[in-house]
């Protein structure tokens, strides 16, 4: 019996110190890789493909790395993040309506139409321009052009961008129809969808005008693309977006790091001169164009 019991103790001795050994080791591990075990979370970015699609995986990539980083560690378990670029502006707005990707970053008159579809929709953030939430469009002519004024442009052709375009479509025929052009007076319009498309196709003579974002005319002025600017206008910047199914604890992770400035060699690489907050009332003057544009 006492041989039995001798037995017994050792082995229970040799259990318990396995058992310390074991949990020494979760906690170990927990403590070198706090990650391990926890569920990863996967999200999915969406936007369209407004310049030339390698363009925007390029701008876009190194943040949304950085991002997944930074979520990463805020959260405590790996965050991936992946692009979705869709071709066209309604494809991009129903995916973002109904949850297939998580943000987005969208131009004001697609944020409005996906607002309407989903009101719970919400802004993360509102990129900066110099401390504003302001940039100019263009619309733009041939160099050689005589045309001076919009008035000028009665009886000629023009080329919009997409036909959900803030810039390329809806501000830019809000300011014809001040300057007393709708559709009818013009000789021909289309949409050919990418701004680089449109002012590209204006110095090749196929238009006698266009309308595209001040960005993308620079770079094409300074390629070589002979347009010149006959008349700039205001839009209000791109809002970054929560789908209505993304927590709040995740996009108010989102907009903080947006905004920190200590990640500023970041964020300028999507956002030149950073984020602000915003609000939905920064979009309504945007409201107001679309509804005038329908007299177009």
């Amino acid at each position: 019996m006492r041989n039995k019991t001798a037995t017994f103790t050792r082995g229970s001795g040799l259990s318990i110190t396995f058992a310390r050994l074991l949990h020494l080791a979760i906690l170990l591990s927990v403590l070198m890789f706090p990650n391990l075990g926890r569920a990863e979370l996967n999200l999915v970015f969406g936007t369209y493909a407004a310049d030339k699609p390698t363009e925007t995986v390029r701008k876009y990539g190194p943040f949304l790395a950085f991002l997944s980083d930074q979520l990463t560690t805020r959260l405590g378990k790996p965050v991936k993040i992946k692009m979705k670029i869709d071709k066209d502006y309604d494809a991009a707005i129903e995916n973002l309506a109904n949850g297939s990707v998580d943000f987005a970053r969208f131009g004001p008159a697609s944020y409005i139409k996906v607002k309407n579809l989903n009101p719970n929709v919400r802004i993360i953030a509102i990129e900066a321009r110099n401390g504003t939430k302001r940039f100019n469009g263009v619309i733009a002519v041939r160099t050689d052009s005589e045309f001076e004024t919009l008035a000028d442009l009665k009886g000629q052709s023009f080329a919009f961008g997409d036909e959900l375009s803030t810039i390329g479509r809806y501000l830019a025929q809000s300011h014809l129809l001040n300057a007393g052009i709708s559709g009818n007076d013009l000789s021909s319009y289309t949409f050919l969808g990418r701004h680089d498309i449109v002012g590209e196709a204006v110095g090749a003579g196929k238009f006698s005008a266009g309308a595209l974002k001040e960005s993308t005319f620079l770079k094409l002025v300074a390629k070589g693309v002979p347009i010149r600017a006959l008349f700039r206008f205001e839009n209000v910047t791109k809002p970054w977006l929560a789908a209505a199914g993304l927590s709040n604890e995740i996009s108010t992770h989102i907009e903080e790091i947006m905004v920190d400035p200590q990640n500023a060699d970041h964020v300028m690489k999507v956002a030149k001169h950073g984020f602000l907050q915003g609000s939905d009332a920064d979009y309504d003057f945007v409201r107001r164009a679309i509804e005038h544009s329908t007299s177009f």
